[in-house]
């Protein structure tokens, strides 16, 4: 599987012969008519070739894309971009227009839970329908039937109507049966998060073990954790067109850029997309505070210089700028080497440029992945600042203990208002700034919270 050091951008040359290629699409478009006339259709059907791009919508457009084996792709793109048209082609469900799509090895696609099912029929002889729809055998349907029943969790449910099903148990009888064939390529379009967290967390394992065995995944989502959590690598897709190729921490943040933009800003931000994604260089606003001397004071922390995000984005400002973001230490100086255990606060200053009102600020420790660490507001949703003027500055202070392992972390910060009854940001930065927590060679924390209190006690008895 590659790693994300090791992740290859469209048009590099493979060296790596055991990861063959098992999803390549060169030119790939999908385009449907806007005039839906019978004269026109009879036209297409009789001269498939003679199009007139004016009378067409492409869904998607020239799409080029390579997958390997062993690896999790995870597509982005804002609602309408053409993700769920591309994972339909790769299906099979679809029919390109023009373009070559080579798949090879077996696909299973997750696209509609429960597509087929019929409501008289009981889950049992759905599952068993449902099996033989996405590809198994009778043998492979026989000896699966078992763990596909376990795997739902619905109990005597099974032999019931699924007219009597819950919309939980609904998909977790179709996720089930679709997650146990064993697949070489597993497509999935916005399911991954059925049932409760528990099942949910059951699906996640499962296709940890997928992967484990080779199996390649490719999935859309508009859970931007999910993508960064889960993928390998990351594909944005604008207008049908693959935009960006590249690790899902820079995809996602594209992503984010791209959803919040001015309309104005558009163009200008796609051509820095396809910048990033042709050179691997990011054009990204930096928190870069002054180079500050090490006090070399280890328990109080340090300042790294070096240590600057470079995924830091943000969201456009709504009468409100966050600045002068900064991790202080007990002193008040300014630290992003802190020490496991210590109390640090998280500090930045809001500038308002008009009215707010229902205001409270917050922050977000992610780890490296993009995975949620902790985080806190600076105020309760019933308990907020009722109204802050415009011109008015405020300093924002957040204490937070550093009870994390070793690593590198990143910090959001935002502001946030109540307008039209809805709490929305005012201003956000992700990525704002990075701290570190430095080794301990006695270290015997695993994870990435210290939860460790007293020492650790162990007795040893003789066997009777």
């Amino acid at each position: 599987m590659l790693s994300k050091k090791e992740t290859q951008r469209e048009g590099e040359p493979r060296t790596d012969d055991s990861k063959p290629i098992v999803i390549r699409a060169s030119d790939l478009t999908k385009a449907y008519s806007v005039d839906g006339s019978p004269a026109k259709r009879l036209k297409q059907l009789l001269w498939p070739g003679r199009r007139n791009r004016a009378d067409e919508f492409l869904a998607v457009r020239d799409l080029n894309l390579e997958i390997y084996r062993g690896e999790t792709v995870g597509i982005v793109g804002r609602n309408g971009s053409g993700k769920s048209t591309l994972l339909n082609l790769i299906s099979g469900t679809l029919e390109p227009t023009s373009g070559e799509l080579q798949v090879t090895g077996h696909l299973a696609p997750i696209l509609t839970l429960g597509a087929g099912f019929d409501p008289e029929f009981t889950g049992r002889e759905n599952a068993l329908m449902n099996a033989a729809v996405i590809g198994l055998s009778k043998t492979d349907i026989a000896d699966r039937i078992g763990s596909i029943i376990e795997f739902s969790g619905i109990g005597d449910f099974i032999d019931r109507p699924v007219k009597l099903y819950s919309s939980g148990m609904y998909s977790r009888l179709a996720f089930a049966v679709a997650i146990n064939s064993d697949p070489d390529i597993l497509v999935i379009d916005e399911v991954l998060s059925v049932g409760d967290e528990a099942f949910a967390r059951k699906c996640f394992a499962r296709l940890e073990e997928l992967k484990s065995a080779g199996s390649t995944i490719l999935f859309v989502s508009h859970s931007s954790q999910m993508v960064i959590e889960l993928c390998d690598r990351a594909i944005l897709i604008e207008n049908g067109e693959r935009i960006l190729t590249a690790t899902p921490r820079d995809t996602v943040a594209y992503y984010h850029k791209l959803l919040y933009a001015e309309e104005s800003a558009h163009d200008s931000l796609i051509a820095e997309i396809r910048k990033f994604d042709a050179t691997g260089t990011i054009e990204a606003t930096q928190t870069k505070g002054p180079p500050l001397p090490s006090t070399g004071i280890r328990n109080l922390g340090e300042y790294d210089p070096g240590l600057l995000p470079e995924s830091t984005s943000e969201y456009q400002q709504l009468g409100a700028q966050i600045q002068d973001v900064r991790i202080l230490d007990t002193r008040g100086e300014v630290v992003n080497v802190l020490n496991r255990g210590g109390e640090y606060t998280y500090a930045y200053d809001v500038v308002f440029s008009e009215s707010a009102y229902g205001v409270r600020f917050g922050m977000m420790i992610k780890s490296a992945t993009g995975l949620e660490i902790a985080g806190q507001a600076s105020h309760s949703a019933d308990q907020v600042i009722e109204h802050v003027s415009g011109q008015n500055r405020a300093q924002v202070y957040l204490p937070f203990r550093a009870n994390l392992n070793s690593g590198v972390y990143f910090v959001n910060a935002g502001v946030m208002a109540v307008q039209n009854g809805e709490t929305i940001y005012l201003h956000r930065i992700l990525d704002a700034l990075a701290f570190r927590i430095e080794a301990d060679k006695n270290d015997r924390m695993t994870g990435r919270v210290d939860l460790t209190a007293s020492p650790p006690r162990t007795e040893i008895f003789s066997l009777p």
